[in-house]
């Protein structure tokens, strides 16, 4: 059973609430560690390592939206390049700019850029927990936004190769973490991962689905009762 199943007739009124009751829990204590650890790698030469006075500033946006009968989220397939996260899939975003105000301007700036998204449209909900990536050395905020439509996107060719539009329910499917050994330079990380389209999500885009879920849950918890 779909758990975040929108009716057609009730669509606007239960993405409402749904949204309302997500923007309270993100106001609570977050699972933070607790929820990445789920999506941690047994094995890699970066495990330990910690940031540092140089690590770099950067967010990604999660956006929520409704579609069809459910509440879907986007991710970008990033075009091969030379670097650690080349072809990677992941959330659109990047580094914190001297121009921009704060992370949550960087995230949205990012976005118009990468997907082209109205970002005036754009309601911010909250954010979670920030993520160390120590191959590339960023500090990563994951900021929380939604949008009441589908939003058309115009991905950027020369950063994005592909946008999968993803319905939350999917990450909550029973074989929707596998366990593989990834190759990127200078390692082999051992890890779990989601999958989509066929492409693995693994590490820091992993980790923030996990703490996503998690507040997710919690709102469910408390629209149950």
């Amino acid at each position: 059973m779909n758990r975040f199943k929108i009716p057609d007739m009730a669509a606007k009124k239960i993405f409402s609430s749904f949204i309302e009751k997500l923007s309270c829990n993100l106001k609570e204590q977050l699972p933070g560690e607790a929820a990445h650890q789920m999506m941690e790698a047994t094995s890699a030469a970066y495990l330990g390592i910690k940031p540092n006075e140089g690590s770099r500033k950067s967010a990604v946006l999660m956006l929520l939206y409704p579609f069809r009968d459910g509440i879907y989220l986007p991710l970008i397939l990033r075009n091969s390049y030379d670097g650690v996260h080349s072809g990677q899939v992941a959330f659109p975003g990047g580094r914190h700019e001297v121009t921009d105000s704060d992370l949550i301007q960087t995230a949205l700036r990012e976005a118009q850029e990468e997907i082209g998204l109205k970002i005036a449209d754009v309601t911010i909900l909250g954010t979670l927990t920030e993520i160390y990536i120590a191959p590339s050395d960023f500090l990563v905020l994951p900021v929380i936004g939604y949008l009441n439509y589908r939003p058309e996107f115009l991905p950027d060719p020369r950063e994005v190769k592909a946008v999968f539009e993803t319905r939350i329910d999917h990450f909550l499917e029973p074989n929707s973490v596998g366990c593989s050994e990834i190759l990127i330079p200078g390692d082999r990380v051992l890890t779990p991962h989601y999958e989509v389209e066929g492409h693995k999500i693994w590490g820091a885009t992993a980790k923030m689905i996990r703490e996503l879920l998690s507040v997710i849950n919690a709102d469910l918890m408390h629209t149950e009762r």
